[in-house]
Order: structure tokens, then sequence, then C-alpha cells
């Protein structure tokens, strides 16, 4: 009985999860991209550059991407981080944010395959096809963590504990298509927490022994597919302790 009543309480979710604004931004968070050039990360130059003081990636017809590919940050490591940017997009495809991830080098069809977590980005408001659920991306759990989620991933699979972080109305108000979104991800130890424009959208605990990501690099997507641009600025991390 003891046992059963601990179990509930582990999943039940605290009152102050449901639009829990995110923390304020703590001093001393490393910018990680100058606004002038890419030094410090590595990508596809056919399709990487910095436009306007802003990290610009863009597929065409004539210039595609062959399968996803990224462009990596290579002076350190996601393990208990908290990470805060800002990107736009269009909606011809998807891109996405990866941390705790590593490169792939082998058996790929370019030089820059990243697997592992990914926020997903999106320029679109209407569920489940929207910026910020968790991604496996390259792996086998597909949709790990949706958006509006407070989850577990435990041996036996995904366990829902409560999905109304944040509903449909609630994202198209807080969503700005075709502008500027801003992003928090913090990771600290298993559990994750994606922030959208100020505003918690998911909190998930990898409780899996054999497939949780505790450290890796951080990178972002140019999507396979369909024509896209997407851009990146104000992009800076921090260590947690």
């Amino acid at each position: 009985m003891i046992r059963s009543l601990l179990v509930i309480a582990a999943l039940t979710v605290p009152a102050c999860l449901f639009g829990m604004d995110a923390p304020p931004e703590p001093t001393g968070m490393k910018t990680i991209f100058n606004g002038r050039d890419l030094i410090g990360w590595d990508g596809d130059p056919r399709l990487w550059s910095v436009k306007d003081g802003v990290i610009h990636g863009e597929t065409t017809a004539e210039n595609a991407a062959k399968g996803n590919t990224f462009i990596i940050w290579k002076d350190g490591t996601t393990k208990d981080f908290q990470l805060r940017l800002s990107f736009r997009c269009n909606a011809t495809n998807n891109s996405g944010i990866q941390y705790r991830s590593k490169h792939i080098t082998e058996k790929v069809s370019n030089n820059w395959v990243v697997r592992g977590y990914q926020h997903e980005i999106r320029n679109e408001v209407k569920f489940p096809n929207i910026s910020g659920f968790i991604y496996d991306e390259g792996g086998k759990r597909g949709r790990i963590c949706m958006v509006g989620e407070q989850a577990t991933w435990e041996s036996d699979g995904k366990k829902i504990i409560k999905s109304d972080l944040i509903d449909q109305e609630g994202f198209e108000k807080l969503f700005k298509l075709d502008d500027w979104n801003d992003v928090v991800i913090i990771g600290q130890g298993n559990h994750i927490q994606h922030y959208m424009n100020g505003k918690l959208i998911l909190d998930f605990t990898d409780n899996s022994p054999e497939l949780a990501l505790m450290d890796g690099i951080l990178a972002l997507q140019l999507h396979a597919g369909a024509p896209m641009w997407v851009e990146y600025k104000n992009i800076r991390i921090s260590e947690m302790r």
C-alpha cells in the first residue's frame, strides 16, 4: 500500500507546472555564435552561412540536402545545461535543435549526420506537427515527448503523466508564425524541459536504462526533402551545477 501511494505521488504533476514561466536567464551564459561567421561550427558550406547576423541554413531544388544534415557546435557538449536561442523558418519543411547527440561518421549520406534528442522546429501551430516536441533523431523511439505532456520513459516504454501543460488554443496564442520564437532547453540529469516564448511546453524524464542520453553534442538541422530555410540567433549556453 505504501509503495502504491509513492508511485501515485511520483506520477502526480505539481500544479505549478501548468503555465509555468521559464526561469530567469542565469548570469554568465556563454554566447556560442558571434553573429559574423561560423567559427566554432561545422556544417555543409553549400547550405549554411551567416546572413544579416544570424545562422542561415537553406536548401533549394538545385542545392538539396543529401539526407538530413546538421551544423555542429564544436566547442562543447550538453551534459547538464541550459540552452537559449531564437529561431524562425518557413513552412515547407522542418528543422531541429539536437542536444546530447552523437556525430555519426560511418555509413552516412553526408559528413554531418547527427543522432539523439531533437527539439523539433516547425512554422506551424496545429497539433501535433508543431515546434517543441522531443524527437529521437536517427533512433527508434520516434516522437518521445509531445508538446503539452509531462511524461517519463521507463524500461517498458512511455508513460504520460499529464498532457495539459499547453493545449491547441494556448499554443496558437503563444507561437509566432513567420517570426522569431524564443526557446529554452534545460537538461539536468535525466530530466528535460522545453520552454517556448517563456512558457513551459513539455517536461520529460528519461528513465530508460538503455536509451537515456546524458551527454553529447549540440547541432542544428536542415531536413532532407522539400526546399526550406531556417535561421538561428542569440545562441547561448551555460552549464548547470
